[in-house]
């Protein structure tokens, strides 16, 4: 006996009830549910179909779907990670290797420059004040989505999260490095300058690739991870 749509339906729900918040996984567990429950029928044709469901639940032991939402995260954090040094490598190459030799003579300048702390630090608080409005404005979005129910993948919660925790862990420890240790970068050697400038070009190339450019490459990267993506956005 084959499931109903109205039963395909009740299992999506089911995995939303224990916490399975993303579709992509949804979509894999209840693919798994169905044809368990399938299974199930034919050994108990009697059985009702929530008995069905919660014996098939139960297969998954006492910490439910737990494992498998640990399992596809882990799975989207290395495809997450080869994208993001996929993006992040073409700075490297022509053309665009010239706008990172810019970056960074242009930091290695600026820190030559008497005071050049409290220059970054300008430039950092500019920075951190435009990004926490293309924040609260992605926020809104994606609390938008969730208020009218569409459906959101992994990936895509991935994408704003680590834009977030980025910006969160990498530009306030660096504002804490340089008011904190009351560095001159203007007095330090050369070589101290050129590593400084080169570890913040890194920095700002990471920054620009997973705060902006992988949000606004977000519609392809998704089309291009999920092919039914197109779809179900459409339905």
């Amino acid at each position: 006996m084959k499931l109903s749509e109205i039963q395909i339906d009740n299992l999506y729900k089911f995995t939303r009830k224990h916490y399975v918040y993303h579709y992509d996984v949804q979509t894999e567990l209840v693919d798994h549910l169905a044809n368990d429950i399938e299974q199930i029928w034919q050994e108990h044709p009697n059985l009702s179909f929530e008995d069905a469901r919660d014996k098939s639940f139960k297969k998954f032991g006492i910490f439910g779907f737990m494992d498998v939402i640990e399992a596809k995260q882990k799975q989207m954090n290395k495809r997450y990670t080869k994208i993001m040094w996929r993006f992040f490598s073409e700075w490297f190459t022509m053309p665009k290797l010239m706008t990172t030799l810019a970056i960074f003579m242009s930091l290695f300048l600026v820190l030559k420059i008497t005071f050049s702390e409290y220059i970054l630090l300008a430039f950092l608080l500019i920075l951190i004040t435009f990004d926490i409005i293309k924040q609260i404005k992605a926020k809104k979005k994606h609390k938008q989505k969730e208020q009218k129910k569409e459906k959101i993948f992994l990936l895509e919660a991935m994408i704003g999260a680590t834009r977030q925790n980025f910006v969160g862990l990498t530009f306030v420890n660096f504002f804490n490095f340089i008011h904190l240790t009351k560095v001159s970068f203007s007095g330090l050697a050369d070589h101290w300058l050129i590593l400084i400038s080169f570890s913040s070009t890194i920095i700002i190339l990471l920054f620009y690739v997973t705060s902006y450019l992988m949000p606004q490459k977000a519609e392809e990267l998704l089309q291009e991870t999920y092919p039914e993506y197109k779809i179900v956005k459409n339905l």
